[in-house]
């Protein structure tokens, strides 16, 4: 695993071969000579670089005359203002710095806000693409259970329609055969309507297979009652064919 962190004699050299160059030491050109640090370990190793850089020269002991005195008074006044320089560039230095350090704490912070807010956003729409899923697998349970009901109610009609029918004439076995025909033909109509739901649902979605089952009962329903006016068409022609049938 490749080293993260940079040593103080490293981030030492660095800085001493800025200065030699004339150029400003900073955070960032420091680390552009490395290439490897973070700006936290950099900061705190430039620090101690620059507290041994302004340790203030010792001042020699001097007898001399009270004018030299004044005189020396006054140059080492100078002296010492010119020597603080360097320490309140260093300062100004260290300032500029940990601005630089809390700009780029500031912009990780931001980063982080919008991170967090990309996660809200996700789980805000998983969470509207999970209740969809949920209503969709129940509105499409409703509409098979409406249509297994509509497929038994028409077997029922079809096969009582041809129960009476066969009743008026003592056909039985007429009846067992016709039965037997009718069962066939619901299940091949259950079995292309099984597939035609699937087709539907895959392209167009549970609304459009509600409005074919709606077709379908509506379908059903007409050949119930078409059967049913058949039924008594056929009971009046029978009443009438027979003799002594009360009217």
């Amino acid at each position: 695993m490749a080293r993260q962190e940079v040593t103080f004699d490293e981030v030492t050299a660095a800085a001493i071969g800025l200065q030699n160059d004339g150029k400003q030491v900073t955070i960032d050109s420091v680390r552009e000579i490395l290439a490897i640090g973070s700006p936290h370990t950099i900061h705190k190793h430039l620090l101690t670089w620059r507290a041994g850089q302004a340790k203030p020269a010792e001042a020699p002991k001097v007898e001399l005359p009270d004018a030299i005195v004044a005189a020396l008074g006054v140059w080492a006044q100078q002296f010492a203002q010119e020597a603080g320089a360097g320490i309140r560039e260093a300062l100004a230095q260290s300032e500029n710095d940990m601005d630089a350090l809390l700009k780029s704490g500031e912009q990780l912070e931001a980063e982080r806000e919008e991170l967090l807010a990309e996660v809200d956003t996700v789980a805000a729409e998983r969470d509207q693409a999970t209740a969809t899923a949920i209503e969709r697998s129940e509105e499409i349970e409703r509409l098979t259970t409406e249509l297994r009901d509509a497929r038994r109610i028409a077997t029922d009609a079809l096969v009582g329609k041809a129960k009476d029918q066969l009743a008026i004439d003592g056909k039985d076995a007429q009846l067992t055969t016709l039965r037997t025909q009718i069962e066939r033909h619901v299940a091949s109509l259950a079995a292309e309507s099984d597939a035609r739901l699937a087709a539907e649902m895959d392209l167009v979605g549970a609304v459009t297979a509600r409005d074919n089952f709606a077709a379908e009962i509506t379908e059903l329903r007409a050949q119930l009652d078409a059967a049913k006016s058949e039924r008594n068409a056929l009971r009046e022609q029978v009443r009438r064919v027979k003799p002594g049938t009360a009217a």
